[in-house]
């Protein structure tokens, strides 16, 4: 399964070739294309078809 096609604005990723960047959160998720706003290096659109971002847990405590 994709991952990319299931994230939602909101949710929490990382970059895995920029762990530099931080956690970011989903902004939007337009035909494969990602934006996300990163902490330390502001808003990113990536192609979801190149790069597979990888999804943050959340603790619910």
């Amino acid at each position: 399964m994709d991952l990319n096609s299931v994230l939602e604005p909101g949710m929490l990723v990382r970059h895995p070739g920029q762990p530099d960047w931080g956690v970011g959160q989903v902004q939007s998720n337009i035909a494969g294309r990602v934006t996300v706003n990163f902490p330390d290096q502001g808003k990113v659109v990536i192609d979801g078809n190149r790069v597979m971002l990888m999804l943050v847990s959340v603790d619910p405590s």
